[in-house]
């Protein structure tokens, strides 16, 4: 599951230690899964009883701070307890001031790919904590944005080694400007913008700034061209590597995963992925398994050094001073 180090103008914990979060997230991830999936293959899952008043305020309890009091109802010895604690959990807690993740269950999986998927689901709400937080500082995050079908693909379909910004808003000569989509990998920087309508209508690129639809006999203007801000994203990105000396490649794509493009004038550095190259395309991007390298996170970290950032000081440190 790729990580989201950037959403929107929040503020991010990979701002405030890029080099430490990422590998940070994926030992938690690997922790947790392997937690739940010994406790699911036990049938110590349980499913908790939430009301509807505490679902609205959605205060779930984490399973991992809940299973050592269930095992000792069932009678373990107090070496079995401490057996399945998560490793490096207490400090981390302590360190970041809210719960790693947290597992709620209306049912019991009864696969688990059911159960994997789960996890994932509940991992969109931890990333987006993460990208929304920090120890002292919160960012407020509108309820739509976890249920953001786009945002739950760049990261549940790529893998860990992936580093998301997902529509963060750059200063540009303190201009705040909004992009869209920015991974990064071990190998190269991928600037994404998604052109996507009814399934399997054609989308129409010309010379001019305006693109067309077409669905069957229908056919209406889109608006401007996603080339324009395409294009724009990349030359921001491109001018801040260059400006902290940073070497990784930029891909830039126009991405239609459920329809088609047609552009004649497509300019050469430019990946038009529509329905019929998607699979190739995404495949070979998921087959990358490099471990995270010091060149992306050095691209990730002068990225979000030019990211506006807007957030408030959390109410208990506010007391505090």
């Amino acid at each position: 599951m790729a990580q989201l180090i950037k959403l929107m103008d929040f503020i991010s914990r990979y701002e405030m230690n890029t080099y430490r979060y990422p590998s940070q997230y994926i030992r938690l991830k690997k922790q947790h899964w392997n937690r739940l999936k010994t406790l699911w293959e036990q049938g110590l899952l349980e499913v908790e009883k939430l009301d509807i008043e505490d679902s609205s305020k959605s205060e779930k309890r984490s399973i991992f701070r809940s299973f050592k009091g269930r095992l000792t109802k069932n009678e373990k010895s107090a070496k079995e307890i401490e057996n399945f604690s998560v490793p490096g959990f207490d400090e981390i807690q302590e360190s970041d001031g809210d719960l790693p993740l947290e597992h709620t269950f209306k049912n019991i999986p009864k696969s688990e790919d059911e159960l994997k998927q789960r996890f994932l689901d509940d991992l969109i709400e931890f990333q987006i904590r993460w990208a929304s937080s920090t120890i002292r500082e919160k960012s407020y995050v509108d309820r739509p944005i976890y249920f953001d079908e786009v945002l739950k693909y760049f990261l549940q379909r790529f893998p860990d080694n992936y580093l998301v910004l997902y529509k963060p808003v750059f200063l540009v000569q303190r201009a705040p400007i909004e992009l869209e989509v920015i991974m990064i990998s071990p190998t190269e920087t991928w600037c994404i913008t998604l052109l996507e309508g009814k399934e399997n209508s054609v989308f129409y690129g010309s010379k001019d700034r305006f693109w067309s639809e077409r669905y069957g006999e229908e056919e209406e203007r889109i608006g401007l061209s996603p080339m324009i801000s395409l294009n724009r994203m990349e030359k921001i990105v491109r001018n801040i590597y260059q400006y902290h000396e940073v070497e990784l490649p930029i891909r830039k794509v126009v991405l239609n995963r459920t329809g088609y493009i047609d552009y004649l004038y497509a300019p050469v550095d430019t990946m038009l992925i529509d329905k019929r190259v998607y699979e190739e395309w995404f495949s070979s991007l998921r087959r990358l398994s490099s471990p995270l390298k010091s060149v992306q996170l050095k691209a990730a970290k002068v990225l979000l050094q030019h990211c506006q950032t807007t957030y408030v000081k959390r109410p208990e440190w506010g007391m505090n001073e």
